[in-house]
């Protein structure tokens, strides 16, 4: 089939080769075959989608979402659409009657109402035949044929099937009381359409009166006691019938006692009661507490565990942690969704075909056990929130393991694992690349200047403050329009808040100043050509004295590409060489993780240098600066092996406007090209003569 498609296209967009005089018309309308089949898939596409929007809003019809390779199925009247995919799944969309129509010969739709039956009835017309067994077997027949208004959640075929043959056996061998009442609890004695069932909304049942629980989420899923309604609003003369997925049980035990007299969840209950959270589990509310097994707390180190369940306050962090703010039942995750813990961090909840996950993690090992104040899911790993790790367990937990195992290398464990205040500035693992990890005595001194002897948010730091290390060094902050900067190095994530200290990730090894601009240059033997031009040009004094300069500094390299006469010429002209030197300082500061696209600087002297970046390298008037960031106290140092000059002017005619615009980036010259193009020029006269004929 796709075969002929192909075949298809390639005949109608290459006549020539069948009907050579067509030529002329051809090359008017499309300028390629290429561009000719580009147009007909968009316009198939087009018609494809009207054609599935015209199915979707025809009367009374109603779409079903199959998920590839499962039974499951998403019912909707084509107001509500889930995702194409499901739980990470692909699905298949196809179109049916909503219930209690049909179609009619001719019409769109489905436009002819059927009549209305009993719900007895009902349940056979909509397949939901195991509970019309079962009700007939129970002698619930009499009742749900005869006068009433009923709103029955009636089990699928599945349902029943996927109950444990030990739960069936005990209803089916007691069918006039046990059968009977478990019917009965799926039964409200008034007529509830789905628009009805409002979220967090709780109905007695004919049961004794129990609250049957509904939760209606934003996605548009409802479910009754964590069962998904699959099919709703099933109209019956004396009610109404939604088929849900499962078997609803009563429910009369809160969440604190669902933990209590279960032997699997014995150390949670034991440190729910040591965190004072006792209250909580056992008042009126709305909680998804996602319970860590006995099992689960086993995993987790004895040193780490003990620390925590010792330490009221991290305890209670990592137990909210585990805490929703709101009940989520699992058949309302399609997709990864963050959702705020009472810690106040976020887990992000989701799913991957059966599997429902957290935080992208399968481990959710038993789902919906719902008590009259939430609902619990049984996961066999512990959630630890970064609010009760230590800075080592923040470093080794996230994407700063090789700075981690340096630190320890360093003999600074007792900074990180302790109950000091202090600030860790982590570098990226990627930052050590090329680098030596050799723990020398200045890598020592060096990541001891990674500390900061105080707790700090990234939040709270502004522009020209100062931060001491445990080395005794003043670290300059920088704010930036898009970046955050502590000397060199910028900060790549958000901050990572422990127990007793903070983390800031940073992109690189943090290089701290060691002298001026011109100390620098001095100790640096690439730049001794550049040094004598300095002095001669008489700019020592400014590159000494205090200030914020950022230096696109030439190396001897760039000065031996200068033809020979040209800088002979240079340095026979001291106000010449210091405008040249200046126009290669930038009058504030700026590290190269602060750069974005045309970021701009004003020099000393001349036209703003523009500044970009492309493939980590940044670039200076398009100039490649071989190494940046070499810290001064007073600026900023970044090596260029080439003079940098002003970009060339470039001229751009405006024929619609008759003005001439100057520009200096290169993409308008690319464009001036471009219109000079004889293909270009052919494009749009193709698409003008389009236009037109839309126009006329």
């Amino acid at each position: 089939m796709i075969l002929k498609q192909i075949k298809a296209l390639w005949f109608i967009c290459n006549p020539t080769d069948h009907f050579p005089s067509i030529n002329e018309k051809l090359d008017f309308f499309f300028f390629s075959p290429a561009a000719c089949i580009e147009h007909l898939v968009n316009v198939w596409s087009i018609k494809k989608k009207l054609i599935v929007f015209d199915l979707c809003c025809s009367p009374n019809v109603c779409a079903m979402q199959n998920i590839q390779g499962s039974d499951k199925k998403y019912f909707t009247n084509c107001k509500q659409w889930y995702h194409r995919k499901i739980c990470g799944k692909p699905t298949v969309v196809t179109y049916e009657c909503c219930p209690g129509y049909e179609k009619v010969t001719g019409e769109k739709g489905c436009p002819a109402a059927l009549p209305l039956v009993n719900i007895y009835k009902t349940l056979g017309v909509i397949g939901a035949t195991t509970t019309k067994m079962y009700s007939e077997r129970a002698n619930l027949q009499e009742e749900i044929e005869g006068p009433g208004s009923f709103t029955f959640f009636a089990p699928s075929n599945e349902a029943w099937a996927a109950l444990p043959t030990e739960i069936l056996d005990a209803l089916v061998s007691n069918v006039n009381i046990e059968l009977l009442n478990a019917l009965h609890y799926h039964m409200i004695n008034k007529r509830l359409t789905s628009d009805d069932l409002k979220h967090g909304a709780s109905f007695p049942s004919m049961y004794q009166d129990l609250n049957v629980h509904i939760q209606h989420y934003s996605n548009g899923v409802v479910t009754v006691n964590c069962a998904r309604l699959v099919k709703t609003d099933q109209h019956a003369t004396n009610g109404i019938v939604h088929v849900v997925d499962r078997v609803i049980t009563a429910i009369t035990n809160n969440v604190n006692s669902l933990i209590d007299t279960d032997d699997d969840l014995d150390t949670l209950r034991t440190a729910v009661a040591a965190a004072g959270l006792t209250s909580l589990l056992e008042n009126e509310g709305s909680y998804t507490i996602f319970a860590p097994t006995n099992e689960a707390f086993e995993k987790i180190p004895p040193e780490t565990l003990t620390r925590i369940l010792g330490d009221p306050l991290a305890l209670k962090d990592l137990l909210n942690y585990h805490i929703l703010k709101s009940l989520h039942c699992s058949e309302s995750i399609v997709a990864g969704t963050p959702m705020e813990t009472l810690q106040g961090t976020v887990l992000e909840v989701g799913c991957d075909g059966e599997e429902m996950t957290i935080n992208g993690k399968a481990i959710v090992t038993q789902r919906d056990k719902l008590g009259t104040n939430g609902v619990i899911h049984y996961i066999n790993e512990l959630l630890i929130p970064d609010s009760a790790k230590t800075l080592m367990e923040l470093a080794e937990g996230s994407v700063v393991t090789t700075a981690s195992k340096l630190f320890k290398d360093a003999g600074l464990t007792d900074h990180l694992i302790g109950s000091e205040a202090v600030t860790l500035l982590a570098p990226l693992n990627d930052a050590f690349k090329d680098k030596s990890l050799a723990m020398t005595p200045d890598m020592k001194k060096l990541l001891r200047n990674h500390i900061l002897k105080e707790r700090f948010s990234s939040k709270n730091l502004y522009h020209g403050q100062e931060l001491e290390t445990l080395g005794g060094v003043k670290l300059r902050v920088f704010v930036f329009r898009n970046s955050l900067c502590i000397e060199n190095a910028c900060i790549a994530a958000d901050d990572k808040n422990g127990r007793f200290a903070n983390m800031f990730i940073i992109n690189k090894l943090l290089t701290p100043p060691m002298g001026t601009v011109m100390d620098l240059l001095k100790a640096d033997d690439r730049f001794s050509t550049l040094v004598g031009i300095i002095q001669r040009a008489g700019l020592t004094e400014l590159l000494n004295k205090k200030g914020t300069y950022t230096f696109f500094a030439p190396t001897n390299a760039a000065f031996s590409a200068m033809p020979p006469a040209d800088l002979s010429k240079l340095m026979r002209n001291p106000k010449e060489l210091a405008n040249l030197l200046k126009y290669h300082i930038g009058e504030e500061f700026l590290v190269s993780g602060a750069v974005t696209s045309h970021t701009r600087v004003t020099p000393l002297t001349g036209d703003k240098l523009e500044l970009g970046t492309r493939n980590t390298t940044v670039y200076v008037n398009r100039v490649p600066v071989v190494e940046a960031d070499l810290m001064a106290t007073n600026g900023v140092v970044h090596a260029v092996d080439v003079i940098v000059k002003p970009l060339p002017p470039k001229i751009v005619s405006d024929q619609a406007e008759g003005s001439t615009i100057r520009r200096t980036s290169a993409v308008w010259a690319g464009s001036q090209v471009m219109k000079n193009d004889e293909l270009f020029q052919k494009v749009l006269r193709s698409h003008s003569s389009r236009k037109m004929s839309r126009v006329q």
